[in-house]
């Protein structure tokens, strides 16, 4: 099968669309960033913004910024849960993570925590859609097929997203992820962006 070409028009239409997107989404929700952040900040007093490096298109390294939904040294934890879990790094999530906090269990619940990487997008790391943004140790597990996954930016949304989020199994969400890159399309961008807002109004799978 034959790739998707990210270069010459296609990347410039999708990276206009990304910077478009992106600034319109800051702006209008930018009352509702700050009553996040706020409210974060009264929760506990600890950081409100979640930092962490992320492996994104062609392997390269950034910085993810996300709302804090977990309690300050809830990454020190990872990786024993991983380990009580069955050792698989890859896509590891717990329904009842009891490293989540109370507010962060709702912000999680309507994709919230989420909101700040409109900024990651607008500066160029990410794209509005595009596969799961991964950690190191999860890129680690890739088969030599899940590397085609870098082939493109990781996106705010996805297609994984509007196919089950985390109720899918690891193997789904790959697969998923590896039909976007190798059919990428701005329709099936805008389809997936439209899905994504009745999902998160839903609410099914997202812990």
């Amino acid at each position: 099968m034959e790739l998707p070409r990210y270069t010459g028009w296609n990347h410039f239409l999708k990276r206009a669309f990304d910077v478009v997107f992106s600034s319109l989404a800051l702006v209008c929700l930018a009352p509702l960033l700050f009553a996040v952040a706020v409210a974060i900040w009264l929760d506990d007093g600890g950081p409100i913004m979640f930092k962490q490096k992320r492996i994104g298109l062609r392997g390269e390294s950034f910085t993810i910024h996300k709302f804090r939904t977990m309690v300050v040294d809830a990454e020190s934890k990872v990786d024993r849960m991983i380990e009580d879990a069955g050792g698989r790094a890859l896509l590891f999530k717990v329904e009842d993570d009891p490293r989540v906090t109370r507010l962060g269990s709702v912000l999680r619940r309507y994709s919230l925590d989420e909101l700040p990487q409109f900024w990651t997008a607008l500066r160029g790391d990410m794209s509005v859609v595009g596969p799961r943004p991964q950690v190191a140790r999860e890129v680690a597990e890739y088969s030599s097929d899940a590397h085609r996954r870098l082939l493109t930016k990781p996106g705010i949304t996805g297609l994984w997203q509007v196919s089950g989020r985390s109720d899918l199994s690891v193997e789904e969400s790959i697969a998923l992820d590896l039909w976007y890159v190798e059919n990428w399309s701005l329709t099936g961008d805008l389809a997936i962006i439209l899905k994504t807002l009745k999902v998160v109004l839903r609410r099914h799978g997202a812990y």
